[in-house]
Parts: C-alpha cells; structure tokens; sequence
C-alpha cells in the first residue's frame, strides 16, 4: 500500500489546476488526468469539516489543509478542542503524524498507511496521496452517453502491471461539460467493491468551480459514512517547500 490509490480525498486541498472544459476530448488518459489535477493546483489552502458517522458512534472534525504540488502537504485539526493541533505532514516520500497531547511526532511506516486516519472511512494513503492516476493505472471508457439526462463519462482504471497500487480496479463517472467527478468506486482484488465516494456541491470557491462536499461510504458497512465539507479554499498560495517541515507540524501545539 505504499503508493497512492485514491484520488481526491483529503488531500485534495490542491484544487483546480485549470478547470478547463471537456470539449471533445475523449482520450481516457486526458479525462482522468482532468479529474485528478482537480483537487491538485500548484499550491492551495482550505478549512474543511469532516463528519464521521459508525454504527456505534458520531464526531465531527475541523481541519485546516495546505498543499504544494504533489509531493507536499499537511493537514491540522482545528476542532475538537481536545484534539486541536494534532497533524499529519507528507513531504516527498516522508510521512509524519504529530500528537500533542504527549508532543511526540510519528514516523508513519508502510504498514500503516492502510490505517484509518483519526478513526475516518479515509485512510493515511488517501490523506497524502502522491501520485498521479495516469502513473500508475490504465484507463478505458467503459460508458459515454446520458445517464439521468446528463452527459457523462464512465472510466475504469486498471493498475499497470508494475504499480503497487491498492485497488484491484478503479471507476470513475465524470460530467463531461466541465469535467467534474460525480462518483468513484473503489474495488478490491477480488473485484468486489469496496468504498464509494459520492462528490457534490458543485461551488465556486477561490474563483473556481470544486466539489464542496465529499461523501465515502465502506461498502461492508451499510450506513456508515465519512463526509466532507470544505468552507475554505483558496489557489496559488504564497508557499515553499520549508513550510512542509517538522517544525511546521509542531506548531499547532
């Protein structure tokens, strides 16, 4: 699980590149490559609430997230009080969580990023994503047509042969007119699914359209849910790569 298998999850803080229309354009490598440069842009920061609904228990989490490219980012819990300041910090191929409630920083190791982050339907892999879909799967259009009077691109992603990827395979519907995702399903090895992420909210923010709200789903467990709303974001960021540093996680103490 060393690589990263989703795809606009938390991570998604880099929105946006260029938010060009779809045209006619219909290679599946340029459409998914469209869809996955969406959450991405060259820098960005955003304040996101995230809900987490189990069968035995609710919380809810402010986050503030910053992002450079695809090899940077952090995210930091504003809320619950008592869990303010705690971090995650992805720079290169280096992954950390800070606690600051014993102040101890985490060297996450690859046996954990399959972990769920901070008890969320979303894993460490989603929350720091590096690599680009177009990297590591192949991609085929499996529909193009009208679904619900929408026109609509249905691709599924196959992982490359050499990828060391998560998922067994991928889908992804995307609105043609302005490429923008509607849903992903996540499908395991054994080609049963897995997780769906339903996107929404189609609103303008920093000057550009973005899926506001996020919704996972764990298809082994009907009725849970991890959703996520983002009340901030912005582009073209004044940051450098010194920003994503141990120092920079610790500071939310």
């Amino acid at each position: 699980m060393l690589r990263r298998g989703a795809f606009l999850v938390l991570g998604l803080a880099g929105a946006v590149a260029s938010a060009q229309p779809a045209a006619a354009q219909t290679d599946p490598l340029e459409i998914i490559d469209r869809v996955d440069r969406l959450m991405r842009g060259d820098s960005s920061r955003g304040v996101a609430t995230m809900e987490v609904v189990t069968e035995h228990w609710e919380r809810e989490m402010t986050m503030e997230l910053w992002s450079l490219g695809t090899d940077y980012s952090l995210v930091r819990l504003r809320a619950p009080r008592r869990e303010a300041g705690t971090a995650t910090l992805m720079a290169g191929d280096d992954i950390w969580n800070y606690l600051p409630k014993v102040d101890r920083t985490i060297k996450i190791p690859a046996s954990m990023m399959g972990g769920a982050w901070m008890g969320s339907h979303f894993t460490n892999d989603d929350l720091v994503k590096e690599s680009r879909l177009i990297d590591d799967y192949d991609a085929e259009i499996a529909f193009d047509g009208d679904r619900d009077g929408v026109a609509v691109w249905e691709l599924r992603l196959t992982p490359k042969p050499e990828a060391a990827v998560v998922w067994g395979h991928m889908e992804f519907q995307v609105r043609q007119r302005d490429s923008m995702p509607l849903w992903a399903r996540y499908y395991d090895e054994d080609g049963e699914l897995a997780r769906t992420m339903e996107y929404s909210a189609f609103t303008e923010m920093g000057d550009r359209i973005v899926p506001a709200v996020m919704d996972m789903r764990p298809s082994d467990k009907p009725g849970e849910r991890t959703t996520i709303r983002y009340d901030e974001l912005e582009f073209d960021v004044d940051l450098d790569t010194s920003f994503f540093s141990l120092r920079t996680l610790q500071r939310g103490r």
